[in-house]
């Protein structure tokens, strides 16, 4: 088995408020192997999104360790791009141009660079622009693209650095059922060629299926890893995938424990009794 490039080991986050602590992650233990598809999903406020801010640099974790190729995780770096449900791309900027904005960052920060880096970024954001189906669009400005365009933009840029791990919140969930089923299968698409490690947040179990080589859900108060699965389909996929007994079997034992964790069948079950015998 490979070694894995992402390990979490005890890891804790608190937040402290006027009056009180409150613990959003609890004692989490995950490694997650190099070019490997996870999904995280679960009920709101299980800490899903907090880990993966944290696994960007973005946040300070509480307690526990957080490696990376065996190195601590002490903020943000190149080694890791994040693709947010908002596109966050530059309204002033072309998609070619909002694409090679972190490349742009990095000349000014260096204050030196050679035509062959300057070949070799064009190179690759013209590569980047037809794996997305970006490139009759290069010089349009965002406010001239749909949603899903603009998130294919986002996608684009976060992958132009090549960076190891891509990590992904609820990218999706702001697209119509029809958007998200292509994206769906553009972000296989790139998974294979580009050969990155994705850790992908969302609360559409049925996408973290379709996504995923293997699901981590999540259980709140406080956030928690409550079960791991494998997910029975072979690499290639193909959206008919999701009628088969396989798929269904599990999606409807994930939707099950998460009813269970959250409390929501519990609730359900109050409402029953309480309104048992009531008068319609």
């Amino acid at each position: 088995m490979d070694k894995p490039c992402i390990s979490i080991h005890q890891v804790g986050k608190q937040f402290a408020t006027r009056s009180q602590t409150i613990e959003a992650l609890h004692n989490v233990d995950l490694d997650i192997r190099p070019n490997e598809f996870v999904t995280f999903v679960g009920a709101s406020g299980c800490g899903k999104s907090t880990l993966l801010r944290i696994l960007a640099g973005l946040e300070t974790h509480s307690s526990g360790e957080l490696l990376l190729h065996d190195q601590p995780i002490d903020g943000p770096g190149v080694d890791r791009a994040m693709v947010f449900q908002h596109y966050s791309l530059y309204p002033w900027l072309t998609v070619m141009q909002n694409i090679k904005f972190c490349r742009q960052l990095k000349v000014i920060s260096d204050g030196v660079h050679s035509q062959a880096d300057v070949e070799t970024a064009s190179g690759r954001a013209d590569a980047l622009l037809n794996l997305m189906g970006l490139a009759p669009f290069a010089d349009a400005y965002p406010s001239q693209l749909s949603g899903g365009m603009q998130q294919r933009v986002a996608i684009a840029r976060a992958l132009m650095p090549r960076p190891d791990i891509l990590l992904m919140d609820e990218p999706f969930g702001a697209l119509d059922a029809q958007t998200r089923e292509v994206m769906h299968d553009l972000i296989r698409h790139v998974h294979r060629l580009e050969k990155t490690t994705i850790v992908f947040v969302t609360h559409d179990v049925e996408e973290a299926i379709y996504l995923g080589s293997r699901i981590v859900l999540m259980a709140p108060r406080p956030g928690r890893i409550d079960t791991l699965y494998n997910v029975p389909l072979p690499e290639a996929r193909h959206q008919d995938m999701k009628l088969e007994s396989a798929f269904i079997e599990l999606k409807r034992q994930i939707l099950a424990r998460i009813r269970e964790t959250s409390g929501v069948q519990t609730d359900l079950d109050q409402l029953a009794k309480l309104t048992q015998g009531a008068s319609v």
